[in-house]
């Protein structure tokens, strides 16, 4: 499973049903699920993750200061999570204050897609997007470039 949380809720009908139509994507691949949390402080926001989060999953936060990938890298990246032995993935999105460095500190790894900061629907729509286009590449199926 490959499950996203998220802190925040979004608010915007379009980034709702961007980010609900790519779960129905990647769901015909893979199960997804998405876990909103309250938007809070840090603290708050740290204790509510670690009531959701599984420490055997390979744990992602995304942190603008984390590792960068191609398409291609983070295709591979997934595709060799999945095939060897870890099939439970946790992407983990901050707040607009970022993540507490104890969830930073137990994951397994810190992706950036940029050093921009993104609105939070836009930033989980752009995940989404790539965690679709992963599954469609690694499917060998035609998605546009």
């Amino acid at each position: 499973m490959i499950k996203i949380i998220c802190i925040g809720k979004i608010k915007e009908n379009y980034l709702t049903e961007l980010i609900n139509d790519y779960k129905t994507r990647i769901n015909k691949y893979h199960k997804l699920e998405i876990i909103e949390l309250k938007d809070s402080n840090i603290v708050k926001e740290k204790e509510e993750i670690l009531k959701v989060i599984n420490k055997n999953d390979y744990i992602i936060t995304m942190c603008i200061n984390g590792k960068s990938y191609t398409t291609i890298e983070f295709k591979e990246k997934i595709e060799n999570l999945l095939t060897y032995g870890k099939s439970n993935i946790t992407f983990i999105i901050g707040g607009s204050d970022g993540l507490d460095k104890e969830i930073i500190n137990i994951s397994n790894e810190q992706i950036s897609f940029s050093k921009l900061t993104y609105p939070h629907g836009l930033f989980r729509g752009l995940l989404l997007e790539q965690i679709y286009r992963t599954f469609k590449i690694i499917n060998g199926e035609t998605y546009h470039k």
